[in-house]
């Protein structure tokens, strides 16, 4: 199921983590804000969780490439 992720280069996953995950870049990473806001418990609105998802969804994937890369070796 997750063999996509195998055959795709692990420069992929870094550039969208860093591009995707983190933009905006100003004031502050999205990501971290929607960490931030999920931390103090207001996270409520569906577009701040949607948002949240976006964001992490590039750095999840990063990981699952780099334990699956770790794993096969």
């Amino acid at each position: 199921m997750l063999a996509w992720i195998d055959r795709l280069p692990l420069t992929l996953f870094i550039v969208a983590a860093l591009t995707l995950g983190l933009a905006p870049f100003v004031p502050e990473p999205h990501l971290w804000e929607k960490l931030g806001m999920l931390a103090q418990g207001e996270l409520v609105r569906p577009i701040d969780i949607f948002d949240l998802i976006l964001h992490a969804t590039p750095w999840l994937l990063l990981a699952i490439k780099v334990i699956r890369s770790a794993q096969a070796r």
